[in-house]
This record gives structure tokens, C-alpha cells and sequence, in this order.
């Protein structure tokens, strides 16, 4: 038997339509909707026909949001991907719905085969609120710990232009990128690392557990100390009877250093280390050149508006430094000037990706030249990985070598000076 709904929706233009519709179920009602390229927000049950939507008092509400706020949230705190799922989820996505598959039935079936819990309690909540009759964009938007901003918006794009599939094929391009690009970076940085942290270690050992146990020998001896092996018998001493000072000092730098770059000025300053630090700067610049470019690449070109694009490359970049460059280009586009003027101006960005940007604002394939200086930086990564790796190693080896032999070179000294009194 037939029902009469109220519903409230919004068209193509994102204006909000009201209206009522007799059918047998909600989903009915969901499904025509969808036929008349309505998106749903919210259908009651009950009330007559009217243009306005009215309805009755007795009528039981259906809401298509996204659940309530208490949902909301806590979905989001149980929502979580592992390494690789979601560039992997996001393929597989884009292949089924290629292959006709209905978008549910294709989160069903990935839901399903989920490796982790947690990216499978977020795919069986999207399955819920889509079938309730959510957007996949908006379904997704109470896991924003799985589902970035970038990603939420190029969704929605795709269901505004038609083109889900093709935006997710890009979507899981560019995922892709960004993670072979995050594996370049540690690649770069595990070699240095694991080299401080074994110099640290080794000349640790020695100070606490070897030097130490000499001072007898040197009282012995009677002869005067060099003063550096007195600097570093006074250094070992207080170290090997304050150990656990030298621990808990460690613990808490790393902590305090923590919150100190959560600041805003914290972070910043840290972010504008990172890129004039010697050796590896040049290498942090590419790396941030590479991710703007791609994420603001694939933003226009997936139809996302330039200014929202903009905006969502600022919160995504990764560096505070180029963030800002970003926020004052959007203000300045939305004072009607060129895009690469602001961009120019800012010694972060290189002449050539100023003058690529102009040429692309000029001839309208902006999105075009945007995915060049990415490729070309993502090569300029992999050059400067290569070549930071060579040069890494002969010089860390020559730090622990430095470090090591001073170390024992300043235990040893008063021996040769007693060599060389019994020689004279």
C-alpha cells in the first residue's frame, strides 16, 4: 500500500528543494529521488500532497543524514586503515564500478574482504548510511581519519560531474603517488638515523661502561693528565654516576620537543628548518613542490572549484611555510589577480614553477602543467635520494670514526705521555 512522504532535497545546483511523493517504502522514495538527480537529506513519513512539504503532526520522521552527532563521532574514533588500504580499496572501487557493479554492492564486497577492523567497521558504515540514502561523499565525511579532506572533496565532485569511477582511478593515482613519495623520503632518512642512533650508542658504551674503569690506571701512573682526558674522565664519571639523569633528560627533550611543535609558532619555525636545513632542505622543498602540485593537479582536474581546490591544498601540503604562500595566492585570486603573481613573489617557489603556473592560467591547462612539475620534482626526489644515500654513508662512517677515536685517543694520551718520560 502507498504512503504518503515529505521529503527535502538538493539538485544538481545544490539548491534545496521540498516536495511529497506517494510510494510503498522510504527506499522507494530514495530511488526516485535519485532518478530525478535529487540528492536526499531528510524524508517524512506521513502528511499530504504539497509543494511546500508540509505534513501531518502524527508523522514519523526519517532522517538521511548521516547519523547524530554522537555517531558521528564515534564512528570516527573507531574508524582506522592500515598501511596501503586505502590505496588498494580505492583501485578495487574504481575497477567494479567500471565494470557496472552498483556502488552498495561494490562496498559490500570490499567491506568484506577488509584486512583490518577498523577499515572494515568504516566500509560497513558507509554501506549503512548509503543505503539510508547518503552520498558516498557525505557518508564519509564522520571518517575523516580514513578519508582526507582531498579525497572527500574529489568524491564529491565525481558525483556532481557523474564521473565516481574515473575520479576514483585518479584518486587512486594520486594516493599511489604520495605513497611512493612517503617512501622515498624514508628510505632517505632510516640510513642517517640508524647511524646517529648507533654513534650515539656506541659512544655512550664507551663513556658509561669503558672510560670510567681507567681512572685507577691513570692515578697510578702519577703523571699529569692531558686536560682533554680530564674533560672526558669528568664527562665519563658524572655520566656513569647519572645515568638515569642522562635518560630521563633525553625522554623529556623528546617530549618537550613534541609540544613545542604542535604550536603554531613551533611548527612553523620547524617547517622553515626543514627547508634551508644544509643537505637535506633541498630535498624537504622538492618533496613539498611535489605534493602541492600533484594534490592541486588533481583537485582541478577531478572539477573541483580552484579556490576550494586552494584551500584544501593549504590544509594538505605538509608544510606550514608553503601553506601560507597558498593562503595569500587564494586571497589574491579572490581579488581578481593572477594566480602565479603571488606565487612569484615567494622565494619557496623556483622561477620555473612560477612561470609553468602563468603559462597554464594563460592557455587553460593549468591542471596540466600543475602534474608535469610534479613528475618532474618526483624525479628530482629520487635523484636527490640516490645521491644523499651515496653521500650519506662515507660521511656518518667518518663521524662514528671521528667520534669514536677522539674517545680513545684522549684515554690513551696519558699513556704515550708516560712513553714518552721513561724514553727521556
Amino acid at each position: 500500500m502507498a504512503t504518503n512522504f515529505t521529503y527535502e532535497a538538493t539538485d544538481a545546483s545544490g539548491k534545496r528543494v521540498k516536495g511529497s511523493i506517494s510510494a510503498g517504502s522510504q527506499n522507494d522514495v530514495v530511488a526516485d529521488l535519485r532518478r530525478r538527480d535529487l540528492t536526499p537529506i531528510s524524508i517524512k513519513k506521513g502528511g499530504g500532497r504539497s509543494k511546500s512539504g508540509g505534513s501531518s503532526s502524527g508523522g514519523s520522521f526519517l532522517s538521511l543524514s548521516v547519523g547524530s552527532k554522537g555517531k558521528k563521532q564515534k564512528t570516527a574514533k573507531k574508524a582506522s586503515a592500515g598501511k596501503g588500504e586505502l590505496e588498494v580499496f580505492t583501485r578495487q572501487l574504481s575497477t567494479m564500478l567500471s565494470a557496472g557493479i552498483p556502488l552498495l554492492e561494490a562496498l559490500e564486497i570490499l567491506g568484506e574482504q577488509a584486512e583490518s577492523p577498523g577499515f572494515r567497521f568504516c566500509l560497513e558504515h558507509l554501506v549503512e548510511d548509503i543505503r539510508n540514502g547518503a552520498d558516498l561523499s557525505r557518508a564519509m565525511e564522520p571518517h575523516r581519519k580514513v578519508f582526507s579532506d582531498v579525497y572527500i572533496s574529489m568524491i564529491r565532485a565525481g558525483e556532481a560531474s557523474g564521473q565516481i569511477d574515473i575520479i576514483l582511478t585518479r584518486l587512486a593515482e594520486y594516493l599511489e603517488a604520495n605513497a611512493a613519495l612517503k617512501q622515498e623520503i624514508k628510505a632517505a632518512m632510516t640510513y642517517p638515523v640508524i647511524s646517529l642512533c648507533l654513534v650515539i650508542g656506541i659512544a655512550g658504551f664507551l663513556l658509561i661502561g669503558i672510560v670510567p674503569s681507567f681512572q685507577p690506571v691513570f692515578e697510578s701512573l702519577e703523571v699529569e693528565l692531558p686536560q682533554v682526558t680530564e674533560i672526558l674522565m669528568a664527562i665519563a664519571l658524572w655520566m656513569q654516576g647519572n645515568w638515569y639523569m642522562v635518560v630521563a633528560g633525553a625522554v623529556a627533550a623528546f617530549f618537550v620537543f613534541g609540544a613545542w611543535k604542535k604550536t603554531d609558532s613551533g611548527q612553523r619555525s620547524w617547517d622553515l628548518f626543514t627547508l634551508k636545513a644544509p643537505v637535506f632542505g633541498s630535498l624537504f622543498q622538492k618533496v613539498a613542490l611535489s605534493r602541492f602540485a600533484r594534490t592541486f593537479s588533481t583537485l582541478i582536474k577531478s572539477g573541483v572549484p580552484i579556490l576550494g581546490s586552494m584551500e584544501i591544498v593549504s590544509q594538505t601540503v605538509g608544510n606550514r611555510i608553503i601553506s601560507e604562500v597558498v593562503d595569500n595566492a587564494r586571497e589574491a585570486v579572490k581579488q581578481g589577480e593572477s594566480l602565479s603573481k603571488p606565487f612569484g613573489e615567494s622565494k619557496m617557489f623556483p622561477p620555473m614553477v612560477t612561470r609553468m603556473m602563468a603559462v597554464g592560467e594563460r592557455s587553460g591547462a593549468l591542471d596540466q602543467l600543475l602534474e608535469k612539475i610534479s613528475e618532474f620534482y618526483d624525479q628530482q626526489v629520487n635523484a636527490a635520494v640516490r645521491g644523499l644515500t651515496a653521500l650519506i654513508e662515507p660521511l656518518m662512517i667518518a663521524f662514528m670514526g671521528l667520534v669514536v677515536g677522539a674517545i680513545v685517543l684522549a684515554v690513551f694520551l696519558p699513556i704515550l705521555k708516560l712513553q714518552e718520560t721513561l724514553a727521556g
